[in-house]
């Protein structure tokens, strides 16, 4: 701290000196430094390079440090870009889950788990350990690790039943994070202008990737079971459409989670009309009272294209995740992918393999389920004594969100910036529609930081909501 202290001292007396020296001016020697402020040559250099990062000061190997001219301030004239690139593409704007916030703010919008969740030791002896392999200067395989991708491969395997072929480590491609699978998915198997059916609501990434890759997106109705069959067939049938994305277990937004007779009819609605099922099962690794089932393990048929990703259950740093895929559709997957990101840094595979391999792994998803179950009930509980305007329409058996249902009436925009200037953080669900919304909701995340201010954020949250209802 005395050092840290003595280097503040330093940087602040220089910047003083600075200001009034001369661009090229030379700084006193350390040594002069040294005898002036009574601090070693290491805390000396310490206030040096703060100032360097800072772009005041130079360093010139072999002559000292300078004062660094200074840049004059001019306006730029950018205005022939205005021609280069034309008209903007609509896009869908970047989701409120992936804002930041101050630490004085009670964060309920992220789409990440708290650091506290996660299996931190695991990770960072993980790195530790693949820092010192080859796997720190080498290119990986441009499908990935072999030994990662048979791990993915077995975990799918797991679950398939009697008389159904499990996948090979040969039908995985490893991915740096789910959102490059969902845009791969979506060009090389429907296309640009292509129709490409979606659960209404559902994942604002998957919203974003299908805007980029110019499908068609027709919404389907799903609810806290998952969508109807009937409507399903019926979309199929209107549309020709050859893919329907999905989430059957602990869907985002809504926590659905699809029963073994939903999947089947599903199932076979995909297979009857010859078409893809693109299976995102995000929350893996986040059950609370059911385990997610994958439909990928029951088809063997090649019509269910699986997406599961480790960055949310291991670290928001260890960008991972793998698209399980059989026959041809696999093939032009990994030329899509291959064109848009060559291959997956081989040092975050080695980690993420490490962390999964390790027995407490295991353990760590044992000790998961009851923590995640306990700030799940903490925030309806606090919902419905605070906020009883926000309705759990459903409680999620597993996942990290809770969908909550407001008046009709409510204005979105109004409430959410005005909670946020009352010091809480909110998702509006409109984010989350492919289409027009089906009615005023919030995603409120569970998982996220600071479990003891759900209280107080519900509390605000219902005062800010009865006096929309009364403005």
């Amino acid at each position: 701290m005395a050092d840290s202290s003595s280097a503040n001292r330093i940087v602040a007396d220089l910047r003083s000196w600075i200001s009034a020296a001369a661009p090229g001016a030379q700084l006193p020697s350390t040594r002069e430094l040294v005898a002036r402020h009574g601090a070693s040559p290491v805390t000396v250099q310490k206030a040096l390079r703060t100032l360097a990062s800072l772009g005041l000061v130079e360093g010139r190997p072999g002559a000292g440090t300078f004062v660094r001219a200074r840049t004059v301030a001019r306006a730029h004239d950018y205005g022939w870009q205005t021609a280069a690139l034309g008209a903007p593409r609509s896009l869908p704007t970047l989701s409120t889950a992936m804002r930041s916030v101050a630490d004085d703010v009670i964060a309920l919008h992220s789409g990440y788990p708290d650091p506290e969740l996660l299996p931190g030791r695991l990770v960072r002896a993980a790195f530790a350990r693949a820092a010192r392999t080859d796997a720190a200067l080498s290119r990986s395989p441009a499908a990935g690790l072999p030994e990662l991708r048979a791990w993915f491969a077995a975990e799918l395997g797991r679950d398939a039943p009697p008389g159904v072929a499990p996948p090979a480590a040969s039908d995985v491609v490893i991915l740096p994070g789910s959102q490059i699978g969902l845009s791969a998915a979506f060009r090389a198997l429907v296309g640009s202008g292509r129709p490409l059916l979606m659960e209404s609501p559902t994942y604002w990434g998957a919203i974003l990737a299908a805007a980029q890759a110019g499908v068609q997106v027709v919404p389907v109705p799903s609810g806290s079971d998952g969508p109807d069959p009937e409507e399903l067939a019926r979309a199929f049938a209107q549309t020709g459409a050859r893919a329907f994305y999905a989430q059957p277990a602990f869907a985002n937004p809504t926590g659905a989670y699809w029963s073994r007779q939903r999947a089947d009819q599903v199932l076979q609605t995909v297979r009857r009309h010859g078409a893809f099922l693109i299976e995102d099962d995000w929350a893996h690794d986040f059950g609370i009272a059911a385990d997610p089932a994958p439909l990928a393990a029951r088809d063997d048929g090649g019509h269910v294209v699986y997406l599961r990703s480790l960055t949310k259950s291991i670290s928001p740093a260890v960008r991972v995740a793998a698209i399980i895929a059989r026959g041809p559709a696999r093939e032009r997957l990994l030329a899509d992918f291959q064109a848009s990101s060559v291959y997956v840094s081989g040092i975050l595979q080695a980690v993420a393999l490490d962390v999964v391999t390790q027995p407490a792994w295991r353990t760590h998803l044992r000790q998961l389920r009851p923590q995640l179950a306990g700030r799940r009930d903490l925030l309806i509980d606090a919902l419905r004594e605070h906020a009883p305007l926000a309705q759990v329409e459903a409680v999620p058996k597993g996942g990290l969100n809770l969908w909550v249902r407001l008046p009709d009436n409510t204005d979105l925009a109004a409430l959410t910036r005005d909670c946020e200037s009352a010091g809480v953080r909110v998702a509006p669900g409109n984010e989350w529609f492919p289409a027009e919304q089906a009615g005023a909701y919030l995603r409120l995340n569970y998982s996220g930081p600071n479990p003891g201010a759900f209280g107080e954020g519900a509390r605000i949250l219902g005062r800010v909501l009865e006096q929309h209802r009364h403005g």
